[in-house]
């Protein structure tokens, strides 16, 4: 029989990202909370400090800060008449192990949708009709509107402390901002970072061709900045540990950096590291949830943690895989195109062109995760759907992220992989190559989706949840859109060498190399019950003590990384509960 724990108001399942802004919004009400963390304790100090974090081989390849699939894992088949097998290597994607989450190790890129984005179905139907929307693809509109999201998105701006420059102040376009974003009520709390070489010279070259070049909106301290709750950011020095690094220089935005240390302060929250939650409890009725099950690995114990209010805030895979064993929503079937729980999962559609120059030298080791020039020219609300026979875009970086030389090594093709020959590829080309990478919205389609896998269980009993998804040719047509795009711009820059890298028509979907951890929906938001699991302020229909949070609420992954999104969504949703749920407990919708 289970122990079970003194009822507390609110529980929070994972402490990442939005678990750590649930916890701090909410406790500012003063309601007694506990975070439950299925990995260890992270902090800036002494996890992350310099120099033990400062290493490639256990950190950038073993995968150190990351889940191991022994912990939980996912079966994977691209169809439906395929066998799903174990994700047993970490490779496609890598979700995080621990306090703060994927927050940790992320690059620091921060985002929020284009408006088109928001309502893309509605955008689609008014300016070509619904009929170019490719049969299977559940093309949707999210409930919600930029216009109602801009104050949260810029409230996580501020509290991630985001350098970069606006391109759309009110309304007004901006000079060296981004002229295709949505507007922005205020600026960007820090300036923009200094560019690297690679990334002034594509800036030149894209001036040239009439292209709108503009730094990346980054999460990465171009200054001495303090938040809202107090926490201070400290400028970055450019080391190149971004990406699979927790920051040891406070200078990467990160749940440690920016809420954990305030949040750990409040004495009605407290958190337990090492406890896995197994389901969510519903009451006799089951229209409303009761407390959690968790597996507690310090004891070796099943433990029930009675609460009033539930916030399922972990990542996206594992949040969906919890609502489908605690039976919130009806699982989707693909074959009736009802049910819910599982639908819509989507994933992202990246490319890129490496050039190699023999006479400039690019000093790679100087940089950091949000590093680099972008354009917008090729994204979502600049294409012509109807003309070029897709739907969706992407934006352009270039800038050097690191110059680790495992890790962080091209070499033109034809270069031997071992040897002798690979030795002098290296002496003739590290430090002289930079490249062009496209990253691409990806859509939600009937086929790809999340469900309980009939045969593989988990340590404790569950059955792991299977994804089954592949590559579909309107993903695959704008890719190579992008590619002959990115190829010209490259060929204007007059490389001795280049090379491009993008999925042909036809491709299917390979687990194996690294691609994005940017797995979204299954939990979609919904204008009503039948189409997804939560409403507009991601409020389970099914249950209404029960708010999900994360990447599972977007109804089709837009161009952008989704951080920027989902903490918009996260500070939207705690707003709700706040301001309508607390004082009078009840479906919202």
């Amino acid at each position: 029989m289970a122990r079970i724990e003194k009822k507390k108001d609110v529980v929070i399942v994972g402490l990442g990202w939005t678990g750590s802004i649930a916890g701090i919004e909410l406790a500012a009400e003063g309601l007694e909370i506990v975070a439950l963390e299925r990995g260890g304790d992270q902090n800036t100090v002494p996890e992350f400090k310099y120099p033990n974090q400062i290493d490639e081989l256990t950190f950038g390849v073993r995968l150190k800060n990351m889940q191991r699939p022994k912990q939980a894992t996912v079966t994977v088949r691209r169809n439906d008449g395929e066998i799903a097998l174990p994700y047993r290597a970490m490779g496609s994607f890598l979700p995080a192990n621990g306090v703060g989450g994927a927050g940790t190790h992320w690059n620091g890129l921060l985002w929020r949708p284009q408006p088109e984005e928001i309502q893309l179905r509605s955008y689609v139907k008014e300016r070509w009709g619904e009929s170019i929307i490719p049969e299977g693809m559940n093309l949707m509109d999210y409930p919600v509107t930029y216009d109602e999201l801009e104050p949260f998105f810029t409230q996580f701006d501020e509290v991630a402390g985001i350098s970069d420059k606006a391109g759309n102040l009110k309304g007004q376009i901006q000079q060296g901002g981004n002229p295709f974003e949505g507007w922005r009520s205020k600026e960007y709390p820090m300036p923009p970072l200094p560019a690297t070489y690679d990334s002034a010279k594509f800036q030149a070259v894209a001036n040239q061709m009439g292209l709108h070049p503009f730094t990346a909106p980054a999460g990465i301290a171009s200054t001495s900045y303090v938040n809202s709750y107090g926490m201070q950011m400290a400028p970055c020095n450019f080391c190149g540990f971004c990406e699979r690094f927790g920051c040891y220089q406070y200078s990467k935005s990160s749940p440690q950096t920016a809420i954990l240390d305030a949040l750990k302060r409040k004495k009605n929250f407290s958190y337990r590291t090492h406890c896995e939650v197994l389901r969510v409890e519903s009451s006799e009725d089951g229209k409303t949830a009761t407390g959690v099950t968790y597996f507690d690995s310090n004891t070796n114990e099943e433990v029930f943690q009675p609460a009033d209010l539930v916030i399922l805030s972990s990542y996206q895979l594992n949040n969906v895989h919890l609502m489908l064993v605690s039976g919130i929503g009806k699982p989707y079937d693909p074959k009736t195109n009802e049910g819910v729980t599982g639908k819509n999962y989507a994933y992202q559609m990246n490319g890129g062109v490496t050039m190699f120059f023999k006479g400039d030298n690019f000093n790679p080791f100087i940089g950091h995760g949000s590093n680099g020039i972008c354009i917008d020219d090729f994204g979502v609300n600049q294409n012509d759907f109807g003309k070029l026979g897709f739907i969706g875009g992407a934006y352009w970086r270039v800038g050097s992220m690191n110059g680790q030389p495992i890790r962080s090594m091209p070499l033109p093709k034809g270069t031997p992989g071992w040897g002798a020959g690979w030795k002098q590829g290296i002496k003739d080309w590290y430090g002289h190559s930079m490249s062009i990478g496209t990253h691409g919205s990806h859509m939600s389609y009937r086929v790809n989706h999340l469900d309980l896998d009939p045969t593989y269980k988990d340590p404790h009993g569950r059955p792991l949840m299977r994804m089954t998804f592949n590559w579909q040719d309107n993903d695959l047509k704008m890719s190579q859109y992008q590619k002959s795009k990115a190829v010209e711009v490259a060929k204007a820059m007059n490389p001795d060498i280049m090379q491009a890298g993008f999925k042909d028509i036809g491709a299917t979907y390979d687990v194996r190399p690294y691609q994005t951890t940017h797995n979204t929906g299954g939990h979609i938001m919904s204008a009503n019950p039948r189409e997804g699991v939560v409403n507009r302020y991601c409020q389970a229909w099914d249950k209404h003590n029960v708010f999900v949070f994360g990447a599972g609420n977007f109804v089709q992954n837009t161009q952008y990384n989704p951080t920027g999104m989902v903490g918009g969504l996260a500070y939207w949703t705690v707003n709700a509960i706040r301001t309508m749920y607390l004082k009078n407990p009840r479906p919202l919708v």
